[in-house]
């Protein structure tokens, strides 16, 4: 019994200790990873004024797990996997950025990068039309879908068994049953109602589904690791990608609570491989058995000729950079005449900031649309925080009224453009799996500005005077919001 007492009164008078040590070896443990110094401070500044909460978050969020190492080596075989093929495009890839340095000039440079970096072949020969929200996207979607004959390719943030949701997996299990390939991934954490519809009609389903990092309690740390893609590929023919869900919220009727705006693009031609192969590396992640790239999953287009380039930006935790910022500053840097952005959220690494206020300040006009009343409080805050300092050197910013904007664009000089899922912030670019399509085409960029132009007629163009005079109260909640900036 002395033994145990005096071992109590130890602990309890240095119950200190261990916990001292503890918050050293996480703190040593982040300073270690060498990566972005303001995220770093932000998460020391968490662990230590908010003790046990900021260790849980920290562990559930701040660190790159196993599953993070795990991606990084398939991120580099997958590079050795295609070896081959891509020194055999290598010529092909050469002349057709020649070309396109014929049509845009430097903005070339950003294809060239893609290439460089083994990201993504930039092809010509492509048609893509611009959907303009879910009521333009879901007309052509379900089309596609419903003339499939040999594969449905399928990979999404969000996806709910709700009315357009279930319309679509009849169609799926319809298309199953007649033969063709039908592949489904969904984000577990994004999907959580349609990962238990499946997993309650798995034994008479016809069709391949596989949820993206489920989320359980002892995988709970990787849940901050999410797949954010909204991409198709149907019988190699056809695809889509953009910011629009599989969800009746994305379609706007009489009924609908509030109006959303949402861009997604279809593409036919010779980049639906690179697409393809793009899902291809996302269904090697998530499923132990592969599908083999040959005739039907890869095709030679023959209708279509033309000098429109598509290529795509990939992007994940595993990354060796944040690829689709690098893609965007690269563009950025080549801008000579206007610069417009769209996005839901606005919290941009230092890079993108400063690269979009000395554009504007070099005399490019940059514009940046942005929703008045967005889906997170907090996040809303920290991208209003960012607003004074845009102004202050030239950045246009409107605030859009109609709804809610969650449309993922840029467009530079009319020349080049992404659309994809990326939003303009560190989660996007850094944590997130991601997609965009980078399109050298000048009918759909033109179309592109314009409905850039019918969106600022729904929206306020913000002056400095009338931002200053904001609260303090307001501008205090934008401040203490963007301390939360670096762990978005």
């Amino acid at each position: 019994m002395e033994i145990i007492d005096l071992l109590l009164e130890f602990m309890i008078q240095w119950y200190w200790m261990p916990v001292l040590l503890l918050y050293f070896g996480v703190i040593v443990t982040i300073l270690a990873e060498n990566g972005n110094p303001t995220k770093a401070i932000a998460w020391i500044l968490v662990i230590v004024f908010l003790p046990l909460v900021g260790l849980i978050f920290y562990y559930l969020f701040g660190q790159e797990f196993t599953r993070i190492k795990k991606i990084k080596k398939i991120n580099r075989s997958e590079i050795e996997r295609l070896k081959k093929e891509w020194k055999q495009l290598d010529p092909q890839m050469n002349q057709n950025i020649t070309l396109l340095n014929d049509d845009i000039g430097d903005l070339s440079r950003v294809y060239s990068f893609l290439k460089n970096e083994r990201l993504s072949a930039p092809l010509l020969n492509n048609k893509v039309t611009l959907l303009i929200n879910g009521e333009e996207k879901f007309t052509h979607f379900l089309q596609s879908l419903t003339n499939a004959r040999h594969h449905i390719h399928l990979e999404y943030y969000i996806f709910e068994p709700d009315q357009i949701g279930l319309q679509v997996l009849n169609i799926l299990e319809q298309k199953a049953s007649e033969g063709v390939h039908v592949r489904l991934i969904v984000d577990s954490f994004g999907s959580p109602k349609l990962v238990r519809y499946m997993e309650r009609i798995a034994k008479k389903t016809n069709i391949n589904f596989f949820p993206f990092l489920p989320v359980t309690f002892s995988s709970l740390a990787n849940s901050n690791y999410r797949n954010h893609r909204k991409i198709a590929v149907i019988d190699a023919n056809e695809g889509y990608i953009g910011g629009i869900n599989i969800s009746d919220r994305y379609i706007n009727t009489a009924g609908s609570k509030a109006y959303w705006r949402d861009t997604a693009i279809k593409i036919q031609g010779d980049s639906i491989n690179m697409l393809q192969i793009n899902f291809w590396n996302s269904w090697n992640l998530s499923h132990h058995e592969s599908f083999p790239l040959n005739e039907g999953y890869l095709r030679l287009n023959k209708s279509i000729k033309n000098r429109n380039a598509v290529a795509y930006v990939p992007s994940n935790p595993g990354s060796l950079g944040p690829f689709n910022l690098e893609a965007m500053l690269i563009a950025i840097g080549e801008a000579n005449h206007k610069i417009q952005l769209t996005t839901p959220y606005f919290i941009p690494p230092d890079e993108l900031s400063t690269a979009l206020k000395v554009a504007a300040a070099a005399g490019v006009e940059v514009e940046l649309l942005m929703p008045t009343q967005g889906d997170s409080f907090i996040v809303q805050h920290a991208s209003f925080s960012y607003i004074h300092e845009m102004l202050k050197r030239g950045v246009k910013v409107y605030l859009y009224n109609k709804g809610f904007v969650h449309a993922k664009t840029v467009n530079i000089d009319n020349q080049l453009s992404f659309i994809g899922t990326v939003n303009l912030d560190s989660r996007s670019f850094n944590i997130n799996f991601e997609i965009n399509a980078v399109i050298s085409d000048a009918q759909l960029n033109q179309e592109l500005s314009d409905q850039f132009e019918t969106d600022k007629s729904y929206a306020t163009l913000i002056t400095l005077k009338d931002w200053e005079k904001r609260s303090r109260f307001k501008k205090g909640v934008d401040s203490l919001c963007r301390l939360l900036a670096p762990l978005l």
